[in-house]
């Protein structure tokens, strides 16, 4: 007998069963069918929800703030939004994970406090050490991130490009990606020096201080250093359709080159929200004005590889200043990265089960398979039963909610097309449509492919 059946609108990588059922046992999908399900110690059925697999966030920073112990309610909010697994970025306060000592830490935690599953970045110093590096892969890193612009000296330093080179070299047999956020220093410290002398500081001032030559420069130069030594550069996230096109052309060369895609530049438009939002909008790189359907375009014609939130819980006391060069760059998105993505896929396909699809695809399917997590991001027999139920009934997404979160959000008072109703993660339910059920049932999540 199984341990669970769920019952609803499966959601396949060929298609989308409207009277399905998959059958759960010790943390696995057991089988998958049509129709009446086989018995089970549990039966659960959600009747016109759509059953996908467990969205899985690319792009999260849990410890950039109070360090391990952000582990705990990022995952959380990872369960809310029907995220099961997140990639936490290598930025953690007081030290970047850069050896494999530090590493081993984080993994303990992930052990105590985990809610979701947590897959791992890895990165470098100014100066990498090929040990450290090996010592990383080791330990199970499913990529490697770096910057090519200063946020912090010593948690999130610019890598210098011999560095680049070194990281590349180091890596040559393991297959594993190397991220950047991709902003030439140069070119932003300059054009910021400048908007201030002007006295040009307000939110709508942020957008055009990092003007769109900042990114296609350091792209352009991060995917020759990666070509140079046959490895895998990935641009973690990109704001303009012509860096989308900057590494399809390097793909096509025959180059590992892939790109990343985050949900605000899909949902927001900088002429339109940043006067309404203020600072709450400001990420980097930052939300263009008019671009959001050609973003889309780039969705539709499949030049990302997935999407993700770029979550950054920080507190609304570090958006407060009136100088938008003075505020904190990043913002939540865990919770709505998969209602939101499905609601304007909806709005542009018309169709519920295409937009579950391509949720699936961006959201499970390519990131999975990025990562190299093998068992996870599809519904298939002997996966890992790490679920999201989407209810179809339209959902005003409210940032308090949450009790553990950071109370503010650019998306607070959206409303949705689908709400997130249940979520299961390794076939245990870890958020109830409610409230999280406080079971610390995540794993690490080592690469595996």
């Amino acid at each position: 007998m199984f341990d669970l059946t769920i019952a609803g609108r499966l959601v396949l990588p060929g298609g989308v069963i409207a009277d399905g059922w998959l059958a759960i046992a010790d943390g696995k999908i057991a089988a998958i069918g049509e129709g009446t399900a086989p018995d089970a110690t549990e039966a659960v059925a959600h009747p016109g929800a759509w059953i996908l697999p467990g969205a899985i966030d690319g792009q999260t920073h849990a410890g950039s703030q109070i360090g391990f112990a952000g582990i705990g309610p990022t995952t959380a909010a990872a369960c809310i939004g029907g995220v099961t697994t997140i990639v936490d970025m290598p930025y953690d306060d007081p030290d970047p994970i850069t050896t494999g000592d530090l590493l081993a830490q984080k993994v303990t935690a992930i052990g105590e406090l985990a809610h979701s599953n947590v897959a791992l970045y890895g990165t470098v110093p100014v100066t990498p050490d090929p040990a450290d590096i090996a010592a990383l892969v080791a330990g199970g890193v499913c990529a490697f991130k770096i910057s090519s612009f200063e946020a912090h000296p010593h948690r999130f330093p610019r890598i210098g490009s011999g560095a680049v080179l070194a990281l590349f070299e180091a890596l040559r047999d393991t297959g594993l990606p190397v991220g950047i956020h991709n902003e030439d220093q140069e070119v932003v410290r300059a054009t910021e020096a400048a908007f201030r002398a002007a006295g040009r500081t307000r939110p709508e001032d942020h957008s055009p201080s990092r003007p769109p030559v900042a990114e296609m420069s350091a792209t352009a130069t991060f995917l020759e250093l990666g070509a140079a030594q046959g490895g895998h550069a990935h641009i973690v996230h990109i704001s303009i359709p012509e860096g989308f096109d900057l590494v399809a052309e390097h793909r096509a060369r025959g180059e590992r080159a892939t790109a990343e895609m985050c949900l605000h530049y899909l949902l927001f438009d900088a002429a339109e929200d940043m006067p309404r939002l203020g600072a709450k909008m400001k990420v980097n790189p930052p939300i263009r004005a008019g671009l959001r359907d050609a973003l889309w375009e780039v969705i539709e014609t499949g030049r990302a590889n997935f999407v993700s939130s770029d979550h950054s819980a920080w507190g609304l006391e570090r958006k407060s200043s009136d100088n938008i060069f003075e505020v904190a760059a990043g913002m939540p998105g865990l919770e709505t990265l998969l209602p939101g993505f499905f609601t304007e896929a909806l709005r542009r396909t018309g169709d519920g089960d295409a937009a579950a699809r391509l949720a699936a695809a961006l959201l499970s399917e390519g990131p999975a398979d990025f990562f190299g997590l093998s068992t996870k991001g599809r519904l298939a027999p002997g996966a890992d039963a790490d679920l999201a139920i989407l209810a179809p009934e339209p959902f005003t997404y409210d940032c308090k909610a949450n009790p553990d979160g950071p109370g503010w959000s650019a998306y607070d008072g959206m409303t949705f097309s689908v709400r997130p109703a249940a979520t299961y993660v390794g076939g245990q339910l870890a958020y109830d449509g409610r409230a999280v059920t406080g079971l610390t049932a995540g794993t690490f999540a080592r690469r595996t492919a």
